[in-house]
């Protein structure tokens, strides 16, 4: 069986270090993603059809896994990668600490070996299985390719990430970039962590900003 050891491959993108910025380039990368709002007066916590999202991709995700895995011929194994989320807003500027005018993709990579047809296959099983959702039914795969960015690792709950944001911000004004985050870019999280298992101080979260040199 052929294994793809995805995360040593990609370990840059998705363990970075805490204790520093850095710049990375990312490549163009294959997801399973789906668009969404969060509701007026809620937050990605509290929306009901985030967490539908959340399940869709899961969802597809472990099914292609296991679809792969599993077949007779050029069986493949991987590991099922973490959820991500690409963050924007419409009516101004993105503020982190306002959560109920974000828009969002969130989205899980997949190995370029998964192909629409494959795709469409999982969610078809996923459909009988689990039954079908909205999110499920808009849920796509698609390629991502995010180019010159800065990131860290955010250690500590969400509440915190300000902070953190704010030493991304002074990193790239000390290193001639320019943040992209609003009309030419979104603010990306990658979750690490299980909110509901970790303890908040312990939580991982990976922080990337898009950006352009000055």
């Amino acid at each position: 069986m052929k294994v793809l050891d995805l995360k040593k491959q990609y370990k840059y993108l998705y363990q970075p270090s805490a204790k520093k910025i850095e710049v990375v380039q990312v490549p163009r990368l294959q997801f399973a993603m789906v668009d969404g709002a969060i509701e007026k007066n809620s937050e990605p916590g509290k929306s009901l059809k985030f967490a539908e999202g959340t399940m869709a991709l899961y969802g597809l995700a472990y099914t292609l896994k296991f679809m792969l895995k599993k077949r007779k011929t050029n069986a493949i194994d991987y590991p099922v990668m973490a959820l991500e989320g690409l963050w924007w807003v419409e009516d101004g500027v993105f503020d982190i600490t306002v959560k109920d005018n974000w828009f969002y993709t969130l989205m899980m990579m997949q190995p370029e070996v998964i192909t629409q047809e494959l795709f469409e296959e999982a969610r078809g099983q996923v459909r009988r299985k689990k039954g079908d959702s909205e999110m499920l039914s808009r849920a796509r795969l698609a390629f991502f390719e995010e180019g010159l960015c800065v990131q860290t690792m955010h250690i500590g709950p969400y509440a915190t990430e300000p902070a953190t944001i704010e030493r991304m911000k002074e990193f790239m004004q000390e290193n001639g970039l320019q943040d992209n985050v609003g009309p030419d870019g979104k603010h990306h999280e990658i979750y690490l962590s299980d909110p509901r298992r970790a303890a908040p101080d312990k939580m991982k979260t990976v922080l990337r900003h898009p950006a352009t040199k000055m």
